[in-house]
């Protein structure tokens, strides 16, 4: 049974038939025990891959294909890495992008695809300026309207810079990696350990908190 109704699969076909420029993979990672929503994540994507010949999907076993999982940083499942080209960006989703978070998924897939992001002159100043790598994780719910925007911010960053790597983790699916990090509300961005930053909050808000966790780095 399909997830994605049909207007849905319209408006995604019309969708990329606008907008995609280059071919875009999507690579998948499961599991058959122990993951609840592995089985829906992947169907997501074969989903949304059926809508354009310019995306297609890979799938791996967690388990199975632990020396790929390993060289795209793969350490829990349901995970998606966005890739052009065979590169990795940092574009990476762990837990199933549904609800809201489904169009962080299209957008990372456009973005890909187009080669271009939007960041301020500020952002892209600091980002250039980067030595060192940046880890972002944007916990989320499916439920939150406001998350997508955190999560799509920090992708534009990790598109952008080869030193930035984000994540989006959905906490309900990761409760020990959530009570870590004292996820209590969404979004909760945690930038390498040493930052947290709640709400969804505008880039040139971002920009200082980014700035002081790479200092504490």
């Amino acid at each position: 049974m399909a997830l994605l109704q049909e207007k849905d699969r319209q408006f995604i076909r019309d969708d990329f038939a606008k907008n995609l420029v280059k071919p875009v993979t999507i690579l998948v990672f499961t599991q058959h025990i122990g993951c609840q929503y592995c089985p829906e994540t992947r169907q997501i994507c074969e989903e949304i891959a059926g809508l354009s010949e310019l995306v297609t999907v890979e799938t791996y076993n967690f388990a199975a294909d632990i020396k790929v999982a390993e060289k795209y940083g793969v350490d829990k499942v349901p995970a998606i890495i966005v890739v052009q080209d065979g590169q990795d960006y940092g574009v990476h989703f762990f837990g199933i992008p549904s609800g809201y978070e489904f169009m962080s998924l299209l957008e990372a897939i456009r973005m890909l695809s187009k080669g271009k992001v939007e960041l301020q002159m500020a952002t892209r100043a600091f980002l250039d300026s980067l030595t060192k790598p940046v880890y972002m994780q944007v916990f989320i719910t499916p439920t939150c309207p406001y998350c997508p925007r955190s999560v799509m911010l920090a992708h534009k960053m990790a598109y952008y810079s080869p030193w930035v790597t984000a994540d989006m983790v959905e906490a309900t699916e990761f409760p020990a990696l959530s009570n870590r990090y004292s996820v209590m509300a969404v979004p909760r961005t945690v930038i390498n350990d040493v930052k947290a930053v709640e709400g969804a909050i505008p880039e040139q808000m971002l920009l200082p908190h980014l700035m002081e966790a790479v200092a504490k780095s």
